[in-house]
């Protein structure tokens, strides 16, 4: 069972602000969310390959290395650019 402290400890996690309200609601949609995964983890599939629709494996590429602008061009119109830097203020709310 899904509790208000679960669902506290997760929000502040995520940085989330809940009324009391959407606290109650997040406690009973948590408990339905991992009620109906129990439920799903319950079938058997025993024999059952997996098999991939899409026929894709992994879909990387090669890193490539590129031109890039030059640093001192970047900085000039920043104030308090430095050492390759833009400085900016810490977002507080």
């Amino acid at each position: 069972m899904v509790t208000k402290e679960d669902i506290i400890k997760l929000a502040k996690l995520g940085k989330l602000y809940l009324t009391e309200e959407e606290l109650d609601s997040a406690v009973k949609d948590m408990t339905n969310i991992i009620g109906f995964a129990n439920e799903i983890s319950k079938v058997d599939t025993g024999d059952t390959e997996f098999d991939n629709i899409n026929g894709l494996e992994n879909a990387l590429r090669e890193d490539i290395v590129e031109e890039s602008f030059d640093e001192d061009l970047i900085l000039k119109n920043v104030d308090g650019g430095k050492d390759g830097f833009f400085y900016i203020k810490k977002y507080q709310n």
